[in-house]
Order: structure tokens, then sequence, then C-alpha cells
């Protein structure tokens, strides 16, 4: 998986769990949650989305690698069994 494609997964997780938010003009590097109205339960609804639906998990110490999206990216992209050949 590119870290293109890990940017369109964590996107597409969150149009589903606040499907209210403006997601077009997301900016990679500030912080999600200064960007958009996500609070801590929505923050959780993401860790068990990438759980349910790509079998990764994310420990509770490393909720900081999913700030923004630039950072998602770079903390999931190795997680995905693919992302070698990427």
């Amino acid at each position: 998986m590119t870290k293109d494609a890990c940017k369109k997964l964590v996107i597409d997780i969150i149009s589903d769990i606040a499907p209210d938010e403006d997601l077009s003009g997301i900016k990679p590097e500030i912080r999600l949650r200064d960007q958009l109205q996500l609070d801590s339960m929505d923050f959780l609804d993401i860790v068990m989305e990438l759980r349910k639906r790509h079998c990764i998990e994310v420990p509770e110490a490393d909720y900081g690698h999913l700030a923004s999206l630039e950072s998602c990216a770079e903390y999931l992209t190795p997680k995905f069994p693919d992302s070698a050949k990427a």
C-alpha cells in the first residue's frame, strides 16, 4: 500500500464516522482534530475501524501517531502486508 492510498483509506473511515464533515480541504500535515470536529469517541472509532476493516491494531501508546493525515500514513503504511511491494 502506498502512503497516498493509506491517506485515502483514513479519509474514507472518517467520512463514514463523521459524514457531515467536509473532508475536501484536509491538509495532511495539520492535526486532524484541529481541522475537523472530531472528539475522542470519533478518534476511537477510527482506531476500531482500522482493526475491523484492515486487522490493524493500534496500541493506545501509539495513538499520537494518528494525529495528522501525514502521520497516519507514515505509521500505518508499513502495517499493511503488501506495503513492502509498493
